[in-house]
């Protein structure tokens, strides 16, 4: 098998440190590793397959000979240094939002829109999804080709990781603080996040909703390839570490049942059905940690209107909400287009 000298940036971050280990564990076919970040890491060594790889200061020439860059350093570093990327001939898989919404730009979740990906032709970038939206639309796309999908009413409960390593520290130490009756540090997040649920992700627009919530409601039609699906969306962040959960609601063109969604989500690429109410089992964070499905549970007719169903979904959103997702695009991109 050809091998491709890869890139990843920001790989001291959060995101970046997982994707270097889910190259290593799908044995990703690396020529060349190249790890890229700031000068703040300047100096420091991270490893793959056993070696140490020195991290890299990110800059205008550092994409010679890069065939994949795999990007996950935040949207202004992301707008200013892919196109630089994409011009030198390497094809970006950007994790931000900074390119999502270009109707130039594929959004690709490969088990829902893989054939989306020939389009990186344009620009030379694919935009991987909101880490939120990943797992929606992993569980809602089996049964949006069966039943068609009118509505969807998600609410999120999101872990720190989506916000970085500093929230997770943060969370950590305010949770130590709390237990042993200090007052606890407030940095990351406008209010305390131990013990607490904050309905803000990311910054508030104009109508109400904050730029996460409105980041999946474009998303979902985009990646589902129908704009006349209504989403509405209440993101929360919760302490909670890794995985995020979901509740979600949707209305269906024709009836569905409880057993026809289990059975078509049973069958469904990525998708593990966690659902027996009877003995206590339903998706839970702490289970998806760690774990490369998106996991679905809590399933049931929503018996205030005729065609609905809830349900509860759960992922790692380290994984499957950023790193895998972005290297199962990459995967794909070497298999059929490069």
């Amino acid at each position: 098998m050809r091998k491709y000298n890869v890139a990843v940036v920001g790989a001291t971050g959060a995101v970046g440190s997982e994707m270097i280990n889910i190259l290593e564990e799908r044995d990703f076919p690396v020529n060349e590793l190249t790890l890229l970040a700031s000068e703040r890491s300047w100096g420091k060594e991270l490893e793959f397959k056993g070696e140490p790889y020195p991290v890299k200061v990110l800059d205008e020439n550092s994409f010679e000979g890069i065939e994949i860059g795999l990007f996950s350093a935040g949207g202004s570093i992301s707008e200013r240094f892919a196109p630089i990327a994409a011009q030198a001939g390497c094809v970006v898989i950007d994790n931000t939002s900074a390119f999502r919404m270009d109707p130039d730009v594929p959004l690709v979740v490969p088990e829902v829109n893989p054939g989306a990906i020939g389009q990186y032709r344009k620009k030379g970038i694919i935009a991987n999804p909101n880490c939120s939206t990943i797992q929606m639309v992993v569980a809602l796309k089996p049964i949006h080709d069966t039943a068609k999908i009118k509505r969807i009413v998600v609410s999120t409960y999101q872990a720190v990781s989506g916000t970085g390593k500093d929230a997770i520290e943060e969370l950590s130490k305010q949770t130590s603080a709390l237990l042993n009756l200090e007052e606890p540090k407030v940095e990351v997040y406008p209010h305390r996040i131990a013990f607490n649920c904050l309905p803000q992700i990311d910054v508030f627009l104009d109508n109400g909703y904050t730029k996460e919530e409105m980041k999946m409601v474009n998303e979902t039609r985009k990646i589902m390839e129908d704009d006349s699906i209504a989403v509405t969306a209440t993101t929360v962040r919760v302490p909670v570490f890794y995985s995020h959960s979901e509740s979600v609601n949707i209305e269906t063109e024709r009836k569905i049942t409880r057993e026809e969604v289990k059975d078509i989500l049973s069958r469904a690429p990525g998708v593990t059905v966690v659902d027996n109410p009877g003995k206590s089992e339903y998706p839970l964070a702490i289970d998806a940690a760690g774990r490369d499905d998106t996991f679905v549970g809590r399933i049931r007719e929503d018996e205030s209107i005729a065609n609905g169903i809830n349900m509860w979904i759960v992922s790692d959103n380290l994984r499957k909400g950023a790193a895998l997702n972005t290297i199962q695009i990459a995967e794909v991109l070497i298999r059929e287009y490069l």
